[in-house]
């Protein structure tokens, strides 16, 4: 038997390998939990989620009793992952395919679409429909509102929800209420996926209580990059720049890699305002164009390299932008696309296998943005075996270490977004003075209102108890154009002033204006503390805070609190650049991921060392007639219980061998 306390890692090919039903690692897993009402998947970018959802619907119509499955998704681009596929050749029981006249994720305008989702909840024939969660919305509004006997029209569906983790203004309560109502009021079946679980920037849709009626299948990038066969690490760089992002995007553009880059949002710093006029300029970075094709809209350029490069833009939206589109979805070899310049697409549910090198120009306050477009490189691919994001950004106005300190964060951050954990600060919840009982004490992130001049409404106290600030902040920090006057400008009073009641009033526009001006006190409130890490400052600390130039990137760093946890120096060089200076990450690979996995289960678990010994022969016999090591976040109480143990020994273990180093020196 291996010794344990050592972990060995090969690239074995186990999630992309089939089993006899043609599903990989992450699928089957799924596919075990088939007859569960609710189910939510935790799984990274190119894990295989859309088909595994095909599995789960087929297998709910046609064996389980339930009548239809309507599949949603956050925009059209993304539909293309449930086009028809061929399962029964690798040894499923049915092939999935979708009607054309409910496959909802094409061109037009909603209100025929709505007419469409009403008409397939009508046909007895129809079983499987695609559309977006605006679609859906409105089909809600339409049905249920002021008919909420319509809700019914849902019993014996399947919901299937893929990017769970979006939220905003426009559709993200109304479709975490529509959810709960029909989990509270049907006999609907929920299929909820996430490909990432980062909260600092994006609440979730159902509430707590919700979601911890879900059977939940947690697939980590680790498990994932453990059982690629070609791709074997990650990294991650932040460049810091003066001057124009131009100059700096030579540098690090490598025209041998195949690359998508994202040029910077027109709000942001390191935008010019013309991104038309910025795309030529990043082309001309590139080489020279020979030609534009006439029919797929794609251009070849002739690189400074000497070689003829294939290019995508999909930042100019004319007319050309729907062959180029088109044409990036029939790829089928590495020699059919070098480069894709784009803006706000080639993001979530991108699928380009052969992609090495996502370079994003300026700095992304939402984190789940930046898993989702690094996920975009991290395709297991023959010839690939190494995936890279790097992030260009203007130098910000502050201390250098402050900024190394921030990337260190941001890497943690990250890591634990793969890792599908939870990096939300601690929760902080408002508790009005009426409310509390004698002689109650508060938590350590409770705070007290004081309510005696202006009485906390019943409906503001439910919003509190919900969490509601946070979604005001969620939606605070997505838009640029709200954080743009605090972050750039150095001018928070217009964000907080005169964006933030606008925001209030999107998210909640069935509040008094006495009621929404109480929930931007609170905001303001929540914002400081997330900011400073402490409940409360004294008037030294306020006055440095307003003299302080403001940087988004340490703003956003400074919000992770629990990454503050985390004793990990993540960052492996620091290197001069463009009269500034570049970080680059340690390699992300399967034995960093892991370490850093364990490192977290090993902060939360009550583990002793009695304990651990203990179970030790617990464990060995599990190896022996699994043939794997126990996992401390497995779903099985007793296997997560013999993780843990191995965990504990394995720390135990490397600080025992740490200290007898450090004695030897």
């Amino acid at each position: 038997m291996p010794d344990l306390l050592n972990v060995e890692y090969a690239q074995t090919g186990a999630s992309t390998k089939q089993n006899s039903l043609g599903m990989r690692e992450m699928q089957a897993r799924v596919y075990e939990k088939r007859n569960s009402p609710y189910i939510l998947l935790k799984a990274p970018p190119a894990s295989g989620k859309s088909r595994a959802v095909m599995f789960l619907a087929l297998d709910k119509v046609q064996h389980q009793g339930l009548n239809k499955v309507l599949i949603i998704v956050p925009e059209m681009s993304i539909g293309a992952s449930f086009r028809d596929t061929e399962l029964k050749k690798f040894g499923f029981f049915a092939d999935w395919h979708i009607d054309p006249l409910y496959s909802l994720c094409t061109p037009g305008a909603d209100i025929g679409k709505v007419d469409t989702v009403l008409a397939f909840l009508e046909d007895k024939n129809a079983h499987y429909l695609l559309c977006t969660h605006a679609t859906m919305r409105f089909a809600w509004e339409r049905l249920v509102r002021g008919h909420h006997d319509n809700i019914h029209a849902f019993d014996a569906t399947v919901l299937a929800i893929d990017e769970f983790h979006h939220t905003s203004a426009e559709d993200g309560n109304k479709l975490g209420a529509m959810l709960d109502d029909i989990m509270s009021h049907t006999t609907a079946h929920v299929i909820a996926m996430t490909g990432s679980y980062f909260r600092g920037d994006a609440v979730p849709i159902l509430t707590p209580e919700a979601e911890s009626r879900f059977n939940q299948v947690t697939y980590t990038y680790y498990e994932q990059l453990n059982g690629y066969k070609h791709l074997k690490s990650l990294g991650l760089g932040y460049h810091f720049y003066s001057g124009r992002y131009f100059d700096a995007l030579r540098e690090v553009l490598d025209l041998s890699k195949k690359t998508i880059i994202h040029i910077p949002n027109v709000n942001s710093r390191e935008s010019t305002g013309q991104k038309y006029n910025e795309v030529d300029q990043v082309i001309d970075v590139i080489g020279r164009v020979i030609k534009k094709d006439p029919e797929s809209g794609i251009l070849t350029v002739q690189a400074k390299n000497g070689k003829t490069l294939k290019v995508a833009d999909l930042v100019s939206d004319d007319a050309s932008r729907v062959n180029v589109l088109s044409y990036l979805r029939n790829i089928h070899s590495a020699d059919e696309m070098d480069i894709i310049i784009a803006l706000g697409m080639a993001k979530e549910g991108f699928d380009w296998p052969w992609c090495e090198h996502v370079l994003t120009i300026g700095y992304r306050a939402s984190l789940t943005e930046v898993v989702q477009i690094i996920g975009r490189a991290t395709r297991d691919c023959e010839g690939k075996t190494h995936a890279q994001f790097t992030n260009l950004i203007a130098q910000p106005d502050a201390e250098d270490q402050d900024v190394q300190n921030s990337v260190n964060n941001l890497l943690k951050a990250i890591a634990l977004s793969l890792l599908m954990r939870d990096v939300l600060a601690p929760n902080i919840r408002f508790r009005p003075r009426s409310t509390l009982l004698p002689d109650e004490k508060l938590g350590e992130y409770d705070i007290e209102i004081d309510d005696t001049e202006r009485p906390v409404t019943p409906r503001l106290k439910k919003l509190l108890d919900e969490g509601g600030i946070n979604q005001v902040i969620a939606n605070l920090l997505t838009k640029p154009e709200a954080i743009a006057p605090a972050v750039i400008n150095n001018d928070p009073k217009t964000t907080t002033e005169v964006e933030l009641p606008k925001i209030i009033a999107q998210v909640y526009p069935d509040l008094s204006a006495e009621e929404q001006e109480t929930v931007k006190d609170l905001t303001k409130a929540q914002l400081a503390i997330q900011m400073s890490g402490k409940k409360k400052r004294d008037k030294e600390d306020e006055d440095d805070e307003k003299e302080k130039p403001t940087s988004e990137l340490l703003r956003v760093a400074d919000k992770l609190l629990h990454v503050d946890e985390l004793n990990l120096d993540l960052i492996d060089k620091i290197n001069p650049f463009q009269g500034a200076y570049e970080i680059l990450s340690k390699s992300f690979d399967a034995p960093l991921l892991k370490t850093i996995q364990d490192h977290v289960e090993s902060q939360k678990s009550t583990m002793t060392q009695d304990e651990a010994i203990l179970l030790w022969p617990d464990i060995e016999q599990f190896v022996k007639t699994q043939g794997r090591q126990p996992s401390p976040t497995a779903p099985d109480p007793f296997e997560r219980r013999l993780g843990e143990g191995l965990v504990f020994m394995r720390n135990l273990k490397a600080s025992k061998m740490s200290h007898h180093e450090t004695q030897e020196s």
